[in-house]
């Protein structure tokens, strides 16, 4: 038997937790507050677990877990933090710090069960916190979204942040790797350093090296004056290397060279450099099919793949389409009366396949809000994207643009989880992994919109 304590002002929901860990075994100790909840830990310093809301009276959550991991014998202590409304901000602050899971409420018994199994299955060793930035910087690229598939990129993201790992991040074009990297960069002890991001694939083979490793004056025709590499830009701070699968094979050899010591040389000396620099690297590419036709070194893979980060496409996280709209249309009616979708510009957005991802939305409803002659857009407004021919799945009732808002969405959502049992055989925890959701919460959406098991 574990003890657990519970730390929520919302009388409700902690007793009912409470309950929930009652009924599974353990005993659960309660509190409405940061202060109430070191009472608790003073008067039973054996507590195995922490359930922890993150809106609290007077400090909150994420103060009350920075302040148990600067405190001696509860720094390794399991933190579930929980929260009503999921931020990437709070999220990643929350993995950053530590947490061992970022909930949002409401959590079933189930959910609770499972985590609180794999919670005291595993060693856990938090790590020790620092201090998160100043999230005053809120013009900073953020990673907006809600859906299981964002959650799941802002918690790795967080947890990578309490590192100085090598990080690769994978995903189609337009689906927001350098902001990730970014937002990884902001959240990291590197933050007050500088952020050098470079295209691999926008620089010519002959100058990447330069690029890179600088040179020194007559190193090669052109190079008029001493030059530092970006590197040497980035001490201190984080290099991102964008299309990475992009870098020709002898620039491979020179890079994993740079990883492995830390070391550069500038070209035309023989002066070498320490650099103390945190690698990002990015890719649209298939890296492990390019290995296998040997386009890229295996054992540069191996360096750059130490945490992987997968950007899931658009179309994979329909939760995120109007959000993220609404975001950018917020954006690009700053300075002007703020312009707003109709139902059925909301339910064009939510049906189309986005193969540019959000950077194609983005641009569309920049396109849209600048055109339009109204401050409502409507589907009209948004008529170029019909000429994209990228409009609704095939698994789309023909008449659901014809629908109400909230009717659309629940035939699509259905359509989407019918398509994914049938492509994954019936699996579910496969169906729910392509759809970038949990099981429970699959389950929970297959019986809230009538599906049965075998998805006929």
């Amino acid at each position: 038997m574990a003890t657990i304590l519970i730390i929520d002002d919302d009388d409700a929901f902690r007793e009912g937790l409470a309950e929930t860990v009652q009924d599974l075994g353990h005993q659960p100790l309660e509190a409405r507050s940061g202060k109430e909840a070191f009472e608790r830990l003073h008067e039973h310093a054996a507590t195995d677990c922490v359930f922890l809301d993150f809106r609290l009276p007077g400090a909150d959550g994420l103060a009350v877990l920075e302040t148990l991991r600067n405190t001696p014998g509860w720094q390794t202590v399991p933190v579930v933090m929980l929260t009503a409304h999921a931020t990437s901000d709070n999220t990643i602050g929350a993995m950053r710090l530590g947490a061992f899971e970022h909930l949002t409420k409401p959590v079933g018994r189930d959910e609770i069960a499972a985590l609180l199994e794999r919670i005291f299955s595993t060693q856990c060793n938090a790590p020790v916190a620092r201090a998160f930035p100043d999230e005053a910087a809120s013009r900073e690229p953020q990673l907006l979204g809600v859906s299981e598939a964002m959650r799941d990129v802002q918690k790795r993201i967080g947890r990578a942040a309490a590192t100085n790992s090598t990080v690769l991040i994978t995903g189609e074009t337009g689906t927001g790797k350098e902001v990730a990297a970014r937002v990884l960069h902001r959240a990291s002890a590197r933050a007050g350093g500088p952020f050098v991001a470079v295209n691999c694939a926008a620089i010519p083979d002959d100058l990447l090296e330069s690029e890179l490793f600088g040179h020194a004056r007559g190193a090669f025709t052109g190079a008029q004056s001493d030059r530092a590499g970006r590197f040497e830009e980035a001490h201190g701070g984080t290099l991102f290397l964008d299309e990475v699968g992009d870098m020709p094979l002898a620039m491979q050899a020179k890079l994993l060279r740079v990883l492995q010591e830390r070391q550069v040389t500038r070209l035309g000396t023989n002066r070498v450099v320490t650099v103390d620099v945190r690698v990002v690297a990015a890719t649209h590419r298939d890296l492990p099919s390019m290995v296998a036709a040997g386009t890229f070194r295996q054992d540069l893979l191996f360096r750059l793949d130490v945490i992987p980060l997968h950007m899931p496409p658009l179309r994979e996280r329909v939760a995120d389409i109007l959000p993220l709209a609404e975001h950018f249309l917020s954006s690009a009616s700053s300075g002007t009366q703020r312009k707003h979708l109709s139902a059925d510009a909301q339910r064009l957005l939510a049906t189309f396949a986005w193969p540019g991802n959000v950077r194609e939305l983005a641009n569309a409803v920049e396109r849209a809000s600048a055109l339009a002659p109204g401050q409502v857009l409507t589907r009209e407004d948004f008529g170029f994207l019909s000429a994209a021919k990228g409009g609704a799945d095939d698994a789309i009732p023909p008449d659901l643009l014809e629908l109400p808002l909230s009717q659309a969405v629940a035939r699509l959502e259905r359509a989407l989880i019918v398509h994914a049992l049938a492509a994954s055989g019936g699996n579910r925890a496969e169906a729910a992994r392509k759809l970038g959701i949990s099981r429970q919460s699959l389950y929970t959406r297959m019986t809230s919109l009538g599906i049965s098991g075998n998805a006929s």
